[in-house]
């Protein structure tokens, strides 16, 4: 994990905070690929298509909700300090990996898997 070799290696907190918020910019980089893996290879079926787009237009909202409520403060780096970066980061970066692995199983699905619904292998 990049965050841990980024933490052993940090002399600062800036140097916390960029590792964690690098490690969320693989996290992010990693779902936009396999999410334009699965708009390739389903290229042409429009009502699962538009369904996913809305599923993800759901997880987002569900992201930066579940990040509210973990961080609720108004003032956050107020209330949380300068820790706070690099917390914010950790939980999206943690979000973003698990959404990504939901969205994977559309492109590693099983034959013969008989509640597969869209998914295809």
């Amino acid at each position: 994990m990049l965050l841990a070799v980024a933490v052993t290696q940090a002399q600062t907190q800036f140097d916390l905070n960029l590792g964690a918020c690098a490690e969320l910019d693989a996290a992010d980089a990693a779902l936009n690929r396999a999410y334009q893996d699965i708009l390739a290879r389903y290229r042409g079926e429009t009502l699962f298509l538009a369904k996913l787009k809305t599923a993800q237009r759901a997880w987002i909202a569900f992201r930066d909700a579940e990040l509210e409520a973990i961080y609720p403060a108004a003032e956050k780096h107020i209330e949380y300090g300068s820790i706070y970066p690099m917390c914010r980061c950790t939980v999206l970066a943690d979000l973003t990996t698990q959404r990504t692995e939901q969205l994977r199983t559309w492109l590693e699905a099983e034959e013969g898997d008989p509640c597969s619904g869209s998914r295809r292998p």
